[in-house]
């Protein structure tokens, strides 16, 4: 990667409280403010009367919803697996199919994407290439917030059989579309080929997140030129060895 953009203001750091909005409840609320702790004070920092206040609500209600630190983590991943599949809504991806089920803030989140969609179509290489670097640039640029908060909850579930549990099958809605769509662009072994490609993308956010290029954020074009470069290795013929 050469030339970059500079680096884009941390949500985490300048995202206000959640406020309460029609239809979201209480639930969401604490939810929300509890993925903004974990962004912003790490998992020391999550704790029952910290979401309270940040959330802006009475002492206990936080308890009164998830009484125990992992119900009150697993909560915390469920929400964070809603605000991810709305990074990439369905009109985003390569004929139409969703990198995640769509969540309740999918409408928001396609209205958002308005001038900023995949210039590709189809299910080819270049469609996919696309669609990944939207979705990346998306999250470096915008959700830099909901990455912080996942790498806490990754680390943790580790800890934690039941978290791991819930954790991977919000994974499985990324992975399983992506062998998906890696079939339909000609892919000879989808499921090796899909661990790849969700090995690279996750390296290329933690990397500019929390790793060794944090100062700066990749440009969209060079977000789609690496994914390109990738997919063509993976998914041009071979010849036959002799």
């Amino acid at each position: 990667m050469t030339a970059r953009d500079p680096r884009p203001p941390d949500p985490a750091a300048t995202t206000p409280s959640p406020s309460p909005s029609p239809g979201s409840g209480r639930p969401q609320l604490i939810a929300d403010a509890a993925i903004r702790l974990l962004a912003e004070r790490g998992m020391r920092g999550l704790t029952h009367r910290a979401v309270d206040e940040a959330a802006g609500l009475p002492p206990g209600s936080t308890s009164n919803l998830a009484r125990t630190r992992e119900a009150l983590l697993e909560t915390a991943v469920r929400r964070l697996a809603e605000r991810e599949a709305a990074v990439l809504t369905p009109t985003d991806m390569p004929t139409g199919r969703p990198a995640h089920p769509t969540g309740p803030e999918g409408a928001a989140a396609g209205a958002e994407a308005t001038g900023d969609g995949p210039e590709a179509t189809g299910d080819g290489p270049e469609a996919l290439a696309a669609a990944l670097s939207l979705a990346l640039h998306r999250y470096l640029s915008r959700h830099r917030q909901l990455l912080l908060a996942r790498y806490e909850l990754a680390l943790e579930a580790t800890r934690r059989p039941a978290l791991r549990e819930i954790y991977d099958r919000a994974g499985r809605a990324f992975r399983e579309p992506m062998v998906a769509m890696l079939a339909a662009a000609g892919s000879t072994a989808p499921e090796r080929h899909a661990l790849t490609m969700v090995a690279w993308c996750d390296g290329v956010l933690f990397s500019c997140t929390a790793g060794q290029f944090h100062t700066s954020t990749p440009t969209r074009a060079e977000l789609r030129t690496s994914c390109a470069e990738l997919l063509t290795g993976m998914l041009q013929p071979r010849e036959p060895e002799r």
